[in-house]
């Protein structure tokens, strides 16, 4: 029997069949990690799910809430579970740009300038407090996390791969701290607000915590992922299908921000950008190799919050980024 399918159509859909994505390894990857982080973490799903879709995503993160609710430790122990160099820099108000970057020394042996490189010379930078630095510190990651490179003397350095800055903030305290620029603000891939825990959780943080005893929670943890791992696991991604309609519709998300009533400054193409391969690396590690609506609804929350402005007005009356990037998700259509 002759078959009614044409031959050109065939040779598509076997096209089609073996271009879906292996998802397999890094699935298996992002599971370990999971249960590395449980040892010690209790909750905050949301945020330890953001902060690998970040590294998958190949941006960097400001995590955003009160002391105490596991901000600094999540980012430490994260970076634990990566197999790679790991900085810790505490900002505060006296830090100097040299003290991050470096600075050229004289040597006495060699009769010359020498190049001693800072603490953001590594692969993941966790930079604690980072609204305590004034603004010229601030300035100097500029380049850094921007280019993945920093200039010292009219000479470039390049910075090794993977490098990715977590960044936290306290959102409530106002003495002693500078608020960050919003050209700095926008080099964040995603901010990530961190809540209270509740009740549950909060009884499990006291067992835990107690059932330790003097251990220390870094040493519960083991490394899952090396340098090349990452960088595989973030081609793995690029590969994730996104279909023309949902591309639209991240593209309407943004312009939507453009002519808000409720905004002053709406987001830019960098933040369709992040939208996009945020949702492919969330679709990721969700074990699916395509984009759904869901998945560019739940990304472009913690990719806008930080990169819109809104209104004098609208700020007095409450209004939040939040609600008003919810009230632009229901706004559009999604499409089917």
């Amino acid at each position: 029997m002759v078959s009614d399918v044409p031959k050109e159509d065939t040779e598509d859909n076997e096209i089609n069949f073996s271009s879906r994505v292996d998802l397999s390894q890094l699935s298996n990857a992002v599971k370990q990690i999971k249960e590395e982080l449980r040892k010690v973490i209790v909750g905050q799903e949301e945020m330890i799910d953001l902060l690998i879709v970040s590294i998958l995503a190949n941006g960097h993160s400001l995590i955003e809430g009160v002391p105490g609710v596991a901000k600094t430790v999540t980012a430490k122990l994260l970076a634990k579970t990566m197999q790679v160099d790991f900085s810790r820099i505490q900002f505060t108000p006296d830090l100097m740009p040299s003290d991050i970057l470096g600075t050229s020394v004289f040597s006495m042996k060699d009769n010359e300038f020498e190049f001693k490189a800072g603490p953001i010379f590594s692969n993941i930078i966790l930079i604690d407090e980072i609204n305590r630095a004034p603004a010229k510190t601030q300035a100097a990651l500029f380049e850094a996390m921007a280019e993945r490179q920093v200039t010292i003397d009219g000479k470039e350095y390049a910075l090794e791969n993977p490098f990715l800055v977590f960044a936290t903030q306290n959102p409530v305290e106002q003495e002693g701290t500078y608020r960050l620029p919003e050209a700095q603000l926008d080099r964040f891939l995603f901010k990530i607000n961190v809540d209270y825990p509740d009740l549950d959780e909060e009884i499990q943080i006291l067992e835990g915590n107690h059932n330790r005893k003097n251990a220390d929670p870094e040493s519960m943890i083991t490394g899952i992922m090396t340098a090349q791992e990452i960088a595989d696991h973030q081609l793995t991604v690029k590969g994730i299908i996104v279909e023309p309609a949902l591309i639209k519709y991240i593209a309407q998300i943004v312009l939507n921000t453009r002519n808000n009533a409720n905004l002053y400054l709406g987001a830019s193409p960098r933040a369709s950008i992040a939208i996009m391969n945020g949702s492919k690396a969330y679709a990721a590690i969700m074990g699916r190799d395509f984009v759904t609506p869901d998945d560019v609804k739940y990304i472009a929350k913690a990719v806008m919050r930080h990169r819109i402005i809104l209104t004098p007005e609208r700020e007095m009356e409450g209004f939040t980024a939040d609600k008003a990037i919810a009230q632009i998700l229901e706004t559009i259509e999604i499409p089917r």
